[in-house]
């Protein structure tokens, strides 16, 4: 897999029928790896080491409703008091990210009400803001 702009992490691996799986601390079970697993994988693994985030805080890929369309985040990181602190948005490492990304998390966020998002793919890392009384985010 391609080389991120993280630490450099151990995973765990297994090869079924020739198809490469990489083990999910969060869900706890082996999950196929596609450019944007290596990338959730990478941001996991980040916030558990270098931000010190207990497991039981992380969320992965859970289903949201929005305007009555079901949605999955990719990362989300609650606070001791079960609001969420941070949305994460993962994207594969080709995928450029515009503002279409940037608009897609703040409608994710709608629900969520995060204080703070982040999108990623793996190369480049953009992490924001939010300010519910101006309803806008500011890049950190």
């Amino acid at each position: 897999m391609q080389k991120l702009n993280f630490p450099d992490y151990d995973f765990r691996f297994k090869n079924t029928d020739n198809k490469i799986s990489v083990y999910d601390e969060i869900r706890r079970k082996f999950i196929q790896m596609t450019p944007e697993e290596w990338v959730r994988q990478h941001v996991v693994k980040y916030l558990i080491t270098q931000k010190k985030y207990p497991l039981l805080h992380i969320n992965v890929e859970k289903i949201i409703k929005i305007n009555g369309l079901t949605r999955r985040y990719d990362v989300v990181v609650f606070q001791p008091d079960g609001k969420i602190l941070l949305l994460v948005e993962c994207k594969a490492p080709e995928v450029v990210i515009s503002q279409n990304t940037f608009d897609q998390i703040a409608r994710y966020n709608m629900s969520l009400n995060a204080k703070f998002m982040m999108v990623t793919n793996g190369l480049n890392h953009y992490f924001c803001q939010m300010d519910y009384e101006q309803e806008k985010y500011n890049f950190l």
